[in-house]
């Protein structure tokens, strides 16, 4: 089969690589009808994400039609359409019982690295790097989709793969940014970063009773999506400084709830930024904290931070005072995605999102190296890229 295959830092290549098989009786293939570059995917094509290997095949956010099943799945069947969530999670541990399947404590056969860098090991995740269990991606015309009796979600009633193929990522990822921002009637909420993440928090606050939502960022054609599409009221931190914008926008208090939904490689402006970029260019940090710095500055006193940006290892210059003195909380992870399938499903059908009006770019899967250049340099206005697989 093709698949789009890492072969290193901004070196990603359409090659012919084994079909997948069935390797466990909770198994089942996919033949892949549509898949998405992710903002996070980025961090792997920039370099950032340790433990990628040359080989390795990308993408976390697809869906497609089943072919083959273990003999242990009994919820799906030959030619369902499913949509498989970017985490991998086994349904029977501690964490999968209270719902938290991005910690699931099964099904990461590399735990042991992950304890090494982090304490503690996350879920596997679909072509997300050796540190969350070396899968293959959905970056390609099949794939293996384990533990397939817990995760995956069928659908049945002939919604097009527009409107649900983000509930694999980015729409659950927004609401659980904006769920964990604890909001109540009347709040303004302030979310950085206009991608496709922080466009469905901005539109997940407002379902959930935010007053008014606040988005930040620097490009014209995101801003102007979260303005139009989204209804949040916008700022360009290149124009304005965030901190006192944001005090004035909000009689002098500060967001309630701020949302940093921009990540590791957020840019920022002034010496701290310029340090940063420095810094993980060189490699003696992956990440950059400018956004994590504005969000603890920005937000009330007794307000709540939420962190859907991925962030791999260690950070500097971050104002710890701040966020103790002032009672803030942090609330973070990687998306439970199988907690919000079918409520969010229920909310595409109701109307209150249109997940294919975030599409902006619709390419063969031939197309995966130009489409990633193209995704990072922010050209064409270029949002979000849906891949096809069997489109020529």
């Amino acid at each position: 089969m093709k698949a789009n295959v890492w072969h290193g830092k901004n070196d990603v290549r359409i090659e012919q690589v084994p079909d997948p098989r069935i390797l466990n009786p909770r198994d089942a293939i996919v033949r892949i009808t549509s898949t998405a570059i992710c903002g996070s995917d980025l961090h792997l094509y920039d370099g950032y994400m340790p433990s990628m290997e040359a080989g390795d095949i990308l993408g976390h956010e697809f869906m497609g039609e089943v072919v083959d099943v273990g003999a242990a799945v009994h919820n799906l069947s030959i030619g369902d359409r499913i949509v498989v969530p970017f985490t991998i999670a086994c349904g029977q541990c501690f964490s999968c019982e209270h719902q938290h399947h991005s910690v699931c404590e099964n099904s990461n056969p590399n735990a042991w690295m992950a304890e090494k860098m982090w304490g503690h090991a996350p879920a596997g995740m679909f072509g997300y790097s050796h540190l969350t269990g070396g899968y293959a991606g959905g970056q390609a015309e099949y794939a293996r989709v384990p533990y397939a009796d817990c995760g995956p979600l069928k659908i049945e009633d002939g919604l097009d793969d527009d409107k649900v193929l983000f509930l694999s990522d980015v729409l659950p990822t927004g609401y659980m940014a904006a769920e964990n921002c604890n909001i109540q009637p009347g709040d303004v909420v302030a979310i950085w970063g206009c991608g496709p993440v922080g466009q469905f928090a901005i539109q997940s606050a407002y379902l959930l009773g935010a007053e008014r939502v606040i988005a930040i960022d620097r490009f014209p054609e995101r801003l102007q999506m979260a303005s139009e599409w989204s209804r949040a009221e916008v700022l360009n931190y290149e124009e304005v400084d965030i901190t006192e914008a944001l005090r004035e926008m909000t009689g002098d208090h500060g967001p309630d709830a701020c949302i940093d939904a921009a990540g590791m490689e957020a840019h920022g402006t002034g010496f701290l930024a310029t340090y940063e970029r420095i810094r993980q260019m060189l490699r003696p940090a992956f990440d950059r904290a400018q956004v994590l710095r504005d969000v603890l500055r920005a937000c009330r006193n007794g307000g709540t931070i939420s962190v859907p940006g991925v962030y791999v290892g260690l950070v500097d210059k971050l104002p710890v005072g701040s966020l103790m003195n002032r009672s803030l909380t942090i609330r973070t992870g990687q998306t439970h995605v199988q907690r919000y399938l079918k409520p969010l499903l229920e909310h595409i059908r109701r109307g209150d999102f249109d997940p294919g009006r975030l599409i902006t770019h619709r390419l063969p899967l031939d197309d995966a190296p130009r489409a990633y250049r193209m995704f990072r340099d922010k050209e064409d206005a270029c949002i979000k890229v849906v891949l096809k697989p069997w489109l020529h």
